[in-house]
């Protein structure tokens, strides 16, 4: 009696489809993540010049005028390290606050959002370059 021996498996093409599959579904979902990545980094920079608006308040409180060094009120990078921030115009009622990704850093590569500011007028904030930016 002859016994035929079935294989099991998948063939070279079946493997060669599957990957081909996966490679465009990466492919498509790739540059979707790096954004959303993008995105979440942003937190650093909002974090710090929040930190940094709370600490102008303080000196302001105590003081009659916004601090134009930043070494009075804060450090100079963000939290993660991931911005650099500075003092921008500060005058007694005025103040811009400004956190720039830094160029060797994971987020040097956000054109969109490269810096973020936020201004400080007696108190009220305004956010900039947009409220995109701020995930908003």
């Amino acid at each position: 009696m002859c016994a035929r021996i079935r294989m099991r498996g998948l063939t070279l093409i079946e493997v060669s489809t599957v990957l081909a599959i996966v490679g465009v579904v990466a492919a498509v979902a790739w540059p979707s993540q790096q954004a959303q990545l993008q995105r979440a980094r942003r937190m650093d920079g909002i974090t710090a010049l929040t930190l940094l608006q709370h600490a102008q308040e303080r000196y302001r409180a105590q003081n009659g005028h916004y601090s134009s060094e930043l070494a009075l009120v804060g450090s100079a990078r963000s939290p993660d390290g991931l911005y650099l921030l500075s003092v921008a115009d500060a005058d007694r009622d005025r103040v811009t606050l400004l956190a720039r990704a830094r160029p060797d850093g994971v987020q040097g590569g956000d054109a969109d959002c490269l810096e973020l500011s936020l201004r400080l007028n007696q108190g009220l904030a305004d956010v900039g370059p947009s409220g995109r930016c701020w995930n908003r």
